[in-house]
């Protein structure tokens, strides 16, 4: 799964450009095809580029060609049924936004699961030259390296990580536990990769994460990491994590009970601060 995730990074990085950088021939006309990666859309706000499509292809054939009886979901469209026990949540691009604007945090993302179970993980940063790796009851493991959550104590001494949906924002009902738990914590981060966002919650560089509407190739590979590193992953109600249910809430476990309360407090909609007056200066 390393190498697979390795090949398939190191494709997306001959297709990354971290800033745009005019051609000299173009004067001040430079224009957007003269980025590096043609970006297209899935939908109203979805973006897709030729990086995300060539990055699964690739992953597909290379497990394809070693484990050929394995089902696949990917998140580019491939969909294989046949059956089988084991199967693979692709993720070839997880931060395709940031990707397409320069914004170097991305990652490619691979987990597996046996009967149900997910059993394998690896999420590779080609950026930073990062490769998070775990596998069931054999630890989490950062370039080789044994990771684990961080031993912070409480909510109010932790950082956090979360993420915001492509589409319908509006109808989201995220910004209101960002807000509750950015004066409840040292800080919310929003990165824009979810499966990088529970690498960093295994490796302790976050204590916790959540988020709403996930798929299963966005978490599949982060979970197994996080619970491996020593942390807990469940929904928003303290339930045991389903790939299906699109809520997603990982910690260190020691913060664990006091985001779930936060979280029913908004559910419940008790104690909201009310938003502060923007013309009124802060001291």
């Amino acid at each position: 799964m390393a190498e697979i995730a390795r090949e398939a990074g190191e494709l997306l990085r001959t297709y990354f450009r971290g800033a745009w950088f005019v051609p000299e021939s173009a004067g001040n006309a430079a224009t957007e095809a003269d980025r590096h990666v043609r970006i297209e859309y899935k939908g109203d706000v979805d973006l897709v580029t030729v990086a995300d499509r060539r990055s699964e292809a690739l992953i597909v054939e290379r497990i394809r060609q070693r484990w050929p009886g394995h089902d696949i979901l990917g998140e580019e469209g491939t969909r294989t049924s046949s059956g089988s026990e084991y199967q693979w949540y692709v993720d070839p691009l997880d931060g395709t936004t940031n990707f397409a604007h320069g914004y170097p945090v991305f990652c490619v993302s691979l987990g597996l699961a046996r009967a149900g179970e997910l059993i394998a993980g690896v999420i590779f940063d080609p950026v930073r030259d990062e490769l998070f790796a775990a596998e069931q009851g054999s630890g989490a493991w950062l370039n080789q390296r044994r990771i684990s959550v961080s031993p912070t104590p409480s909510l109010g001494e932790s950082l956090l990580g979360t993420g915001f949906p492509s589409q319908k924002r509006h109808k989201n009902p995220n910004i209101h536990f960002y807000q509750r738990l950015t004066l409840r914590s040292h800080g919310v981060r929003r990165a824009g990769s979810a499966a990088l966002d529970l690498a960093c919650v295994a490796c302790g560089r976050y204590d916790g994460f959540w988020e709403f509407n996930l798929n299963p190739w966005d978490t599949a590979a982060g979970v197994v990491l996080v619970r491996e590193a020593g942390g807990i992953v469940t929904d928003f109600q303290g339930g045991p994590f389903d790939l299906a249910s699109r809520e997603v809430c990982a910690s260190n476990r020691h913060i664990h009970a006091a985001l779930l309360h936060e979280f029913k407090q908004v559910f419940e909609g008790k104690d909201l601060e009310p938003l502060p007056s923007p013309a009124r200066r802060t001291p």
